[in-house]
């Protein structure tokens, strides 16, 4: 029942589109991230995401519309909806999702992790 510090977390890595894992809590993963540029159009069969921005801008694409998310706010992806997150610059963002989700989701690719790195207390 430690205290996490985010600011810290996220100094200890600087790759894109590599989440790391900081917390769990019923079967749900609370990651960190940092992302630049365009990931894949991919959706989660089961799983609904969230994403919170922490620094920066992120575009999160939708094949029926476009929403920005800036600092402070969060967006929900519902489970079976395509999506594709954007980054013009460096985006630092905390993802709350079940322990299952693959970043990719069923696409492969090579920005898929199925491996994650804990980043202990």
């Amino acid at each position: 029942m430690d205290k996490i510090n985010l600011n810290e977390k996220l100094s200890l890595f600087n790759d894109h589109w590599n989440p790391r894992i900081i917390a769990e809590l019923n079967g749900q993963h609370v990651k960190l991230a940092k992302i630049r540029g365009e990931f894949i159009w991919h959706s989660h069969e089961h799983e609904d995401e969230l994403f919170m921005v922490l620094k920066g801008v992120l575009t999160m694409e939708f094949r029926d519309k476009t929403v920005v998310v800036h600092e402070g706010e969060i967006i929900v992806v519902p489970r079976g909806v395509e999506h594709r997150p954007v980054a013009k610059e460096e985006v630092s963002i905390l993802l709350f999702e079940p322990s299952t989700t693959i970043n990719t989701g069923e696409v492969d690719s090579n920005l898929r992790r199925e491996e994650l790195e804990w980043l202990a207390p």
